[in-house]
């Protein structure tokens, strides 16, 4: 059997702040959460599962494939809240889509810190 992605641990000083955001972006469901870990759960069983870090934060980047209509639904989440994002990862087109790979996509940060990107194309 080929590997397939299961899970990642993302740091993050307030886990439910960062797992309500991602729910509402990603269109996840929360999961059972235990120990130190706030989980949700993306398609195909994969989870994501937020912790605080015995260690200062180092940004991390997430990519998410989404389909169109999420993409719209997502965007204007952002523009709704106040979340600056950016057509680029070095945050030099704010306010921007990016179009380069025959789809959409955006970066913005969350709640930790970490650099997101929303896609409605896979880059391969």
């Amino acid at each position: 059997m080929p590997a397939a992605f299961n899970h990642t641990i993302i740091a993050s000083l307030d886990g439910a702040a960062s797992a309500q955001f991602y729910t509402v972006l990603l269109d996840a469901a929360p999961a059972p959460s235990w120990g130190p870990f706030t989980n949700i759960s993306l398609a195909a069983g994969v989870m994501l599962q937020f912790a605080a870090p015995p260690v200062d934060i180092q940004p991390q980047h997430y990519a998410f494939l989404v389909d169109d209509a999420h993409f719209v639904r997502a965007l204007g989440w952002l523009v709704d809240h106040d979340v600056p994002y950016w057509a680029d990862p070095r945050m030099t087109r704010p306010g921007e889509t990016k179009t380069e790979h025959g789809g959409r996509g955006v970066y913005f940060r969350d709640p930790a810190g970490h650099f997101l990107e929303l896609t409605t194309r896979p880059y391969f």
